[in-house]
Order: structure tokens, then sequence, then C-alpha cells
């Protein structure tokens, strides 16, 4: 997901350009492509320090695992100053590494799996795929450096599956570099890997063969319109399934779902990658929408499932609404969830 930056002005002013235009899969167990073994995993976020020591976390995890979810995702989050930058490093922003540890144990004791998908984002919030490096060899040293802190931390909490980085399509064509973080990080790490791609951006990648899943933050517009019908956007998703088909086929990886959803807004078929679609609310769109994805691809034996965007924000950290934002919690779409996945 592309960040959405975390101040009012900002977002008044994404606000205003948007209006006027989401895990298992590990080649040890859930994964293998069959409907049995598919990721069906929530991204819970953090938004600062504390987030994953807070009261809540508990409940929170119990709801997940409530829609039906095996899985659950966690993103750690590091802040880069300028895109033309050579380093990133923690902010208040930043989920500290002890709140890490205490929401994965909390995430096994609840029965789920976990993955761990650190980010990179800009501190000014614009998208991190606008990150290109002056000095590549000096930014690729601070993110090796990132990226196995967590692999490490990974490793020692039993974390089932990580991804060696998000969205960073500035940086991502670099095959030489990137297959050696990669190589940094099964040095620390042994469970299953990905790198979580944007659906603009999967194509280009030339080091798939060095991971264990493709991953894709799937957030392909499906309407240029409103709707509330499923059918019509399984009809949208008809292309794409026949590109990611022949894409697996040729990579010989499954294509896991790092990341997939849709806001609870009027119009979000149409931009599912933005938080701001419109002002009106469209809890019955969203949930067409997650009707519409999970019957596109529930007969694709190359799927490994899918990571949905995102449960509920902390309590006063949310930026959106929550009758607009893109959590399924209380809504039409956590209905679709359950449906499909407590069989």
């Amino acid at each position: 997901m592309r960040a959405l930056r975390r101040t009012t002005a900002a977002l008044a002013a994404t606000a205003t350009a948007a209006v006027a235009v989401l895990t298992g899969c590990s080649a040890g167990g859930d994964g293998d492509g069959s409907p049995e073994q598919r990721v069906r995993g929530i991204t819970l976020p953090a938004w600062s320090t504390g987030d994953y020591d807070r009261s809540e976390a508990r409940s929170y995890l119990r709801q997940i695992a409530g829609t039906g979810a095996r899985w659950v995702v966690f993103t750690p989050t590091w802040y880069q100053d300028g895109t033309r930058r050579s380093t990133m490093h923690p902010t208040e922003e930043t989920a500290n590494d002890a709140g890490v540890r205490r929401i994965v144990g909390l995430a096994h004791a609840a029965g789920l799996k976990v993955m761990l998908k650190p980010h990179v984002d800009l501190v000014n919030g614009d998208d991190r795929a606008g990150i290109r490096p002056a000095d590549k060899d000096a930014w690729f040293t601070a993110y090796e450096h990132f990226i196995t802190h967590y692999a490490r931390l990974a490793g020692e909490l039993d974390v089932e599956q990580f991804a060696v980085g998000t969205e960073l399509a500035g940086t991502s064509g670099d095959r030489r570099r990137w297959r050696a973080v990669i190589a940094a990080v099964r040095d620390t790490y042994d469970g299953t890997l990905t790198y979580a791609a944007n659906y603009d951006e999967y194509a280009a990648i030339r080091f798939w063969t060095s991971l264990d899943l493709i991953g894709i933050d799937a957030y392909w517009p499906l309407a240029d319109s409103a709707t509330t019908d499923p059918a019509r956007l399984a009809e949208g998703w008809r292309p794409i399934v026949t590109e990611l088909a022949a894409f697996a086929e040729r990579q010989d990886r499954k294509i896991l779902f790092t990341e997939a959803g849709y806001v609870s807004q009027h119009g979000t078929a149409a931009e599912p990658y933005s938080w701001t679609v419109s002002e009106r609310a469209g809890a019955d769109e969203q949930a067409a929408a997650y009707e519409a994805l999970l019957t596109a691809f529930d007969d694709e034996s190359w799927w490994a499932g899918v990571c949905w965007w995102m449960w509920d924000d902390w309590p006063d950290s949310g930026e959106t609404e929550r009758r607009l934002a893109y959590t399924p919690h209380g809504k039409p779409a956590e209905q679709v969830l359950r449906s499909w996945w407590r069989e």
C-alpha cells in the first residue's frame, strides 16, 4: 500500500486530488495453491512506536482470527528523508522491536501464522516507488542493514514468512544488488521469502527466481464507475487472471497477493490504491470487490492466496474516517470473508 502521509495538510491535498480525478503461503505449509492451503491473511499495520504494545492488540488478533484468517501481516516501517537520499532510519512512527516481539507472540498464541513485511516510506508521505537514490551502493548497503535487522528478528521469533521489500519500483530493476540483499537475508532467516511488488511493477522484476513466491500488491482498477455487482468486477479480473497465470508459469512460482484491499467508499473498485476515492460511503461496493477477487481466483492452482489491507487502525491514529477506511471490520466485507474462510 502506498503510504498515506501522516499529516492533516497532506491528507487534505490527497483527498482533493483524488476527488478531482491486501497471508500464508509458505513453501512448506499454507500456500500450495489448493483452496484449503491458501493464504488467508489480513494486515495489521503500525503507525507509531508503541502500536504493537497497545492493549487493543489481543482483541484485534482475536477479531482477525474470527474471520477465518490463518495469517496476519505486520509492517514495521523505517523512513527516508528524500527520494535521492541513501539512508533510512526509524522514527516515532516505527514500531519498536519489543512491540514486534510482543505482537508476533500474541499472533502465534491466537493460532495465526505471521508474515513480517518491513516497509520503507518517505518522511513527506510521497510514494515509496519514487525512491531513486543518487548513490545506489550506499542505499543498498543501508537497505541491507535495515532488512537483515528484521530478518534476524523474524528468525528469532519463528515467523513463518518474510518480505524482503515492498513496492520499491525505483530500485527493484537492479537485479544484481537485490539478489545480494536476498542472499544476505537467507544467511539470517530460513523461512519462506517473497517481495511485495506493486501491480504495475511485478513484470519488470528479474529476481523472482531468487525468492520462493511472487508477491503482488493487487490494486488493479477493475471498473471505470461505481458498482455493487461482484460479477461485473469479476469480469474486470478476467484478463488479469490470464496474464498472471502465464507469468506464474514462466517464473515457475506461485503468486501471493501480499496486499489487496478496497476502501468502503463510492467508486472504490476504480481506484483500489487510493485512501480517498470519495467522501461518500460505499460499504456494499467494498463487499462486492472482496467477493469478486475471491471468486475470480478461487479455481487458480497457481494462486497462493491474499493478505488483505487492512484491519482496524489503532485508536486515535487513523486519518481516514472508519466508515470510509480500508478495514472490513463490522462491514459487509467482513461477512464476505467469513462466508469464504469459515467453511
